[in-house]
């Protein structure tokens, strides 16, 4: 495919030479521009001539992608620049249609189940992986990938990529690790700040972490942080915050069951429960929370990540700043005695759909590589608002691991990639498990017993009962 996109791109530069030349122009002009143009389609042609006989009438010349909002990748204007650039170098045009996590899923699995999927989708793996991929709706594309970029990606973002069965379902662009957030000057003003080590963005252990919440709530007289569970969006915040309290899992570590029916989790959420500054509620889900958190109803958020940190409710205000312009503090999730916390990671990449058109899916891959794989993924790394998952691009010839040195608030979130838990999003059953949090969570916000929800509904995520 790497070679593919080559000769695409030198095809471009034929075209482009002749179009620029004109009937005035000297006959030695014409024929050394026309020489050039010959010799480099040649080189290409010579070292890929099977590529460029096979990819001849297979490429369609235009693709549709689907976007949940990553970064900026949910931002038309961004889009629209960087898939501009994608047609400019390969004559493929890309028709852009953007997703939410409101609505999302819902859309998608209505156009697959008329025959209507888009070509490409960018999203993570629990979605592109276990749950379309496991359907039998995604294009294995182990292809695209050769020694070198197995040796560039990170190992952990790449193998979650992967299915059970070894088919490659997601490229990977982008990473993170999810964390929660403070109001630093409402923390400071309630004496709170005394619970946390503000250097390393740590909890100096889960009793402290329910003291500050008992500081701030006392000093404000509101809710402090909610456990939103309206639905599955965000919900990685809410699993994390428990997991940690006191060294609960969500999965096994071969990803074939769920582990959050124990002693540990229980103990969590009885401890949620039972403090004055935590509120579950049913009416919200992540988004929500962040706007909330944003606007200064709430003084936690455990809906959280650089994205936002840069950027806090997508409103354009200010890095690290909530409405009123109160300092916002980054923190990853309390542990019992403040040691490591593991964080949940945030992989997200692009996948094909398989809907019979080869040729579309030859111009798909081509738009993975120009994104993932070439002197433009610095540009589409950016318009995340993450990590990349590499280093280096194009056989190790780009180097991509400067492009945030001049951002200050990237630098230092850098501080906790180093607590990227396990990827446990690929679990078998996955959207039956995430469905099954959720209802926990408002049962047991409502008052049922913790003990008997965790049991339940975790026994039906293993089920994959997922209504």
């Amino acid at each position: 495919m790497k070679k593919i996109l080559a000769l695409l791109l030198a095809m471009v530069m034929v075209f482009g030479l002749a179009a620029c030349s004109s009937s005035t122009d000297s006959s030695d002009a014409a024929d050394d521009t026309e020489a050039e143009a010959v010799e480099t389609e040649a080189e290409v042609e010579t070292e890929t001539e099977a590529e460029a006989d096979e990819a001849d009438g297979e490429v369609a010349d235009s693709i549709t992608l689907w976007t949940y909002p990553i970064g900026n990748w949910g931002d038309e204007a961004t889009v629209n620049e960087l898939t501009a650039a994608f047609t400019e170098a390969t004559g493929i045009s890309v028709t852009v249609e953007y997703l939410d996590y409101t609505n999302g899923d819902e859309k998608v699995n209505t156009a697959l189940a008329a025959g209507e999927g888009p070509d490409l989708i960018m999203e993570g793996p629990e979605r592109l992986v276990a749950d379309w991929g496991a359907s039998g709706y995604m294009v294995d594309i182990s292809d695209l990938l050769d020694d070198t970029d197995i040796e560039e990606i990170n190992s952990a973002a790449l193998d979650a990529c992967y299915s059970s069965d070894g088919a490659l379902y997601e490229y990977p662009l982008v990473m993170t690790a999810h964390c929660m957030a403070i109001n630093k000057t409402v923390f400071e003003a309630a004496g709170a700040m005394q619970y946390l080590d503000e250097e390393s963005h740590t909890w100096n252990s889960t009793e402290d972490f329910l003291a500050a919440v008992q500081a701030v709530y006392e000093y404000t007289g509101a809710a402090v942080g909610a456990v939103y569970c309206g639905g599955q969006g965000g919900d990685q915040g809410t699993r994390a915050l428990i997991n940690n309290m006191y060294g609960g899992t969500f999965a096994n570590e071969d990803h074939t069951a769920y582990t959050w029916d124990s002693e540990e989790n229980a103990a969590a959420l009885e401890a949620l429960v039972a403090a004055d500054g935590i509120e579950f509620d049913a009416s919200i889900v992540g988004g929500d929370e962040i706007a909330e958190f944003y606007q200064g109803t709430l003084n936690m958020a455990f809906c959280w990540n650089i994205a936002q940190q840069l950027d806090p409710n997508s409103a354009g205000t200010g890095s690290g700043l909530t409405l009123s312009g109160d300092e916002i503090l980054f923190m990853a999730f309390p542990t019992e005695d403040g040691s490591d916390p593991e964080l949940c990671g945030g992989i997200w990449g692009f996948g094909i759909f398989d809907n019979g058109d080869d040729a579309k899916i030859a111009a798909a891959k081509l738009f993975i590589q120009y994104m993932c794989d070439s002197e433009a993924t610095a540009d589409a790394v950016t318009a995340a608002n993450y990590f990349a998952v590499r280093d280096t691009v194009v056989d190790g010839t780009v180097d991509i691991s400067d492009i945030w040195a001049d951002n200050e608030i990237m630098n230092e979130y850098n501080i906790l990639m180093q607590y990227l838990g396990d990827y446990y999003q690929v679990t078998t059953n996955w959207t039956a498990a995430r469905y099954q949090w959720w209802n926990m969570l408002q049962v047991i916000g409502t008052g049922g017993d913790v003990a008997e929800a965790v049991e339940t509904y975790a026994t039906n995520a293993d089920n994959g009962i997922s209504e």
